[in-house]
């Protein structure tokens, strides 16, 4: 069985988060679910809930649907969240059900046996304070992968509101403080993830050359024109600094008609993808599915139906080699290039 890295999935934050282990009814990922699906690596979300987040559309006289953009956290309320997220991860690595990992050796050896691989990841960085005191803090416990923002304005950058059909280009770029942080991240060693991030910070940190550009869970813009989708434009900057999109199995940003529709075909994972294989080139695709964090297609039934995504994807003309890079040699190109 091709071994297979998922750049995203936000199992840590769910309420059911402790049937991780034995197997839970709801959700889309969990250990036995994981392994049946081959699925050996994965990055791990800690994402601070917004107060009062409303998840009806807001009304409009046009065709254009438009969510309430969320609420700002406070460094605080976030720092306090997310410890106890990370917590969370910290005791499954102890207990031998995951394997945190910290550098590509380790990656390489949880691709063929042990537990799988654990990456824990900040989604938007409200967690840290804007003279960057935490995040050596966070790399110590093992963060290697941080997005400045989820769709919210933080101190750091601004992002995207969830509407569609829009632009990415929704806002001011990076802050300072967010030009600081990814400059320490690149330092230390740590990813930055563009996904839910606007097109003006996209460019902000793509002048910044601090490494290959990485849209974690993210989808064309071409084939689906909501704002969290990437333009030709930026699919091209990815692929001009050696990065890679993890292609999104959210059914909202995978459909021209951005509706959450559990029956939407796994077949338009594959559309994503082949589209920006044939942009970019195959060695900039990956996936990056958004498990327990959006509506998943009915028919990929959560991690345990990984095998059927890669049918989709043969079908789509990948062949074996590059089946290989899409499930886990691409991921582990960039985590490299980034890690130092």
């Amino acid at each position: 069985m091709i071994p297979i890295f998922d750049g995203h999935n936000d199992a840590l934050t769910r309420p059911d988060y402790t049937g991780f282990v034995s197997g839970r009814p709801g959700g889309d990922l969990d250990l036995p679910r994981m392994e049946s699906g081959g699925l050996r690596g994965a990055i791990f979300a800690i994402f601070s809930p917004s107060p009062d987040e409303r998840m009806e559309p807001l009304p409009r006289d046009d065709e254009v649907i438009e969510f309430e953009y969320a609420e700002s956290v406070a460094q605080p309320e976030a720092a306090g969240y997310a410890t106890a997220a990370a917590g969370r991860l910290a005791a499954l690595a102890s207990s031998g059900h995951l394997r945190l990992v910290e550098n590509v050796a380790q990656l390489d050896e949880c691709a063929v046996s042990g537990p799988p691989a654990a990456i824990l990841h900040l989604e938007g960085a409200e967690a840290i304070d804007t003279e960057l005191e935490a995040l050596d803090l966070w790399y110590a416990a093992g963060l290697r992968s941080l997005g400045p923002v989820w769709s919210r304005a933080n101190a750091f950058a601004h992002g995207v509101p969830f509407i569609s059909p829009s632009s990415p280009d929704t806002g001011p770029g990076l802050t300072a403080a967010g030009t600081r942080l990814v400059r320490r991240c690149a330092e230390l060693g740590i990813l930055v993830d563009v996904s839910h991030l606007n097109e003006a910070g996209f460019w902000d940190l793509a002048r910044l050359e601090s490494g290959p550009i990485v849209a974690s869970h993210s989808a064309a813009h071409a084939l689906c024109p909501t704002s969290r989708n990437l333009t030709d434009a930026q699919l091209d900057e990815i692929a001009r600094t050696g990065g890679l999109v993890g292609i999104v199995f959210a059914c909202p940003f995978l459909r021209a008609d951005f509706a959450e529709d559990r029956d939407t075909p796994i077949e338009l994972i594959a559309e994503h993808a082949r589209y920006v294989a044939d942009r970019i080139g195959t060695e900039h695709v990956a996936l990056g599915s958004d498990f327990d964090g959006a509506l998943i297609p009915a028919a990929l039934g959560g991690a345990a139906g990984l095998p059927r995504l890669l049918d989709a994807l043969r079908e789509a003309g990948f062949s074996e080699d590059q089946l290989r890079d899409v499930a886990w040699g691409n991921w582990r190109r960039v985590l490299d290039a980034w890690w130092h």
